[in-house]
């Protein structure tokens, strides 16, 4: 998309961005609580608007952003002279107007409205779990939900998972698609592509010393000797789940 969208803005915008400090897979101890984490190209956070209560203008352009999977559609207000970020849906288009928290019916892709404004059997996305915060779901790259029906009150809304949830019918949404519904299919092609995402190589047990992983150690290759287990001695394909069945003792009379 990048390479093929002439709308495709490279920089991103200096007062939306900030310095952003991975935790290489570190607790608040120092302690390594998620492997293979660590190094990575440089990123910039991009403040973008997940609550859709004031952002509203036109399209400039997309962007990349290195902390999604999703583009990012760039928007400037010509009113107050400001740009902000937001989770570009599917056919957005540069020199579209975005509104946010909008009360007119209809589907406007790309415009944020409470889920009473928006028409049962609509896709949204950039979902909050209740009013007033920022938007939690619906988020991923070609992540859409689907309104089933409802109340004065409720609304019933499909997941991308296939569950099905109520949600207060005064939380906002945004019509359409999420940007990107390829990016699943997108291939590496080599190492060094994956060390700058910031994904470090996996070991195996077996070629771990015994100190390292309950594999580790002996002369020569060896696959384990023993049950697949984590580094901490738990299997690793779930406990065992035969019954053993306990032969009663015969009743001897002496």
């Amino acid at each position: 998309m990048k390479r093929n969208n002439p709308f495709f803005i490279p920089k991103a915008l200096k007062s939306q961005t900030k310095s952003w400090n991975s935790s290489t897979g570190r607790n608040n101890k120092g302690r390594i609580t998620a492997w293979h984490r660590g190094g990575g190209h440089n990123k910039l956070y991009r403040e973008i608007d997940l609550k859709r209560k004031h952002t509203q203008g036109m399209v400039i352009g997309l962007e990349y952003d290195p902390n999604r999977s999703a583009f990012l559609a760039r928007i400037f207000n010509p009113d107050t002279k400001t740009n902000n970020y937001i989770i570009a849906p599917t056919e957005i288009q540069k020199g579209d107007v975005i509104r946010s928290n909008s009360k007119r019916n209809g589907v406007q892709n790309g415009h944020s409205k409470s889920l009473r404004n928006i028409m049962t059997g609509s896709f949204i996305h950039n979902l909050s779990l209740s009013p007033g915060n920022d938007a939690k779901i619906l988020r991923a790259p070609g992540a859409y939900g689907l309104i089933l029906k409802r109340t004065k009150s409720l609304a019933k809304i499909k997941l991308k998972s296939g569950q099905s949830r109520w949600f207060d019918i005064r939380t906002i949404a945004t019509n359409g698609v999420v940007s990107n519904p390829d990016s699943r299919f997108r291939k590496l092609e080599k190492a060094g592509r994956s060390r700058w995402l910031g994904r470090r190589p996996i070991v195996r047990g077996v070629a771990m010393n015994p100190i390292d992983h309950p594999h580790g150690g002996g002369e020569g290759k060896t696959s384990g000797g023993r049950p697949s287990v984590t580094p901490w001695g738990k299997p690793t394909k779930g406990p065992s789940t035969r019954r053993f069945r306990v032969k009663p003792k015969p009743n001897v009379k002496i």
